[in-house]
């Protein structure tokens, strides 16, 4: 249910189009999985709506792959790409594209557009999303070794860098290992990823890290190629 806030409501839930991009390798683990955010709506069929089309906002047709399907196309007990995927596509290349939607609370009391879209504070042109991943090798021969949860979003870069940051600092005294963006002495030695701001070991042996994306840095980073997939 949503709130009102003068003339615009301010919602409960927020509705993330995700963008689940699969790489295989010839690695011990066979494959690595990275998620971004591609869009956020105040409701669920504006989400599902753009969701269907989202490919498409970056540059691609049903003919660039390999392999597409759309769960509104599929039976509900034929769809194998989970309950909260929408369409899935297989690039030439060999990468998986896995579209969901991924509803949050909405923690900054963001207002909705009556578009469905997020109202934003003047001068902020677009969220920032943290993003925090675990990958757990042991679990590795059993599936689903890598799962991704989006902590929240944020107007401002610097709020969604603390969060970031914070996610893994209160517990860093119980990993074995404990590295955060900053700490290196200068921004070329850091080794984890652009995006990320933290990183951590847990004693168990889990890998733990914490990314701040935003949709620009999504478009620009999975916008189809002028050479193609």
């Amino acid at each position: 249910m949503a709130e009102k806030n003068g003339n615009q409501s301010v919602p409960e839930q927020l509705f993330h189009t995700t963008l689940t991009v699969v790489n295989y390798h010839d690695e011990t683990y066979g494959f690595t999985q990275d998620v971004y955010v591609l869009g956020t709506h105040t409701s669920l069929p504006a989400a599902k709506a753009f969701a269907l089309t989202a490919l498409e906002s970056l540059g691609y047709t049903q003919d660039d792959f390999e392999t597409y399907t759309a769960r509104k196309d599929t039976p509900g007990e034929e769809w194998p790409h989970g309950e909260n995927v929408v369409a899935y596509a297989k690039t030439p290349r060999g990468q998986d594209f896995l579209v969901g939607i991924d509803s949050k609370p909405n923690t900054q009391a963001l207002r909705a557009r009556p578009d469905d879209t997020v109202e934003l504070p003047e001068g902020h042109a677009h969220l920032h999303y943290v993003l925090h991943n675990k990958t757990d090798y042991d679990q590795a021969k059993g599936g689903e070794y890598q799962t991704t949860d989006i902590r929240g979003c944020y107007a401002h870069r610097s709020n969604a860098v603390k969060a970031a940051k914070s996610a893994l600092r209160k517990d860093r005294a119980e990993y074995a290992q404990y590295d955060e963006r900053g700490d290196t002495e200068s921004e070329s030695e850091w080794p984890f990823g652009e995006d990320v701001v933290a990183r951590a070991v847990a004693q168990t042996g889990e890998n733990l890290t914490v990314a701040v994306r935003s949709v620009p840095g999504a478009y620009k980073k999975h916008r189809k190629s002028q050479e193609g997939c």
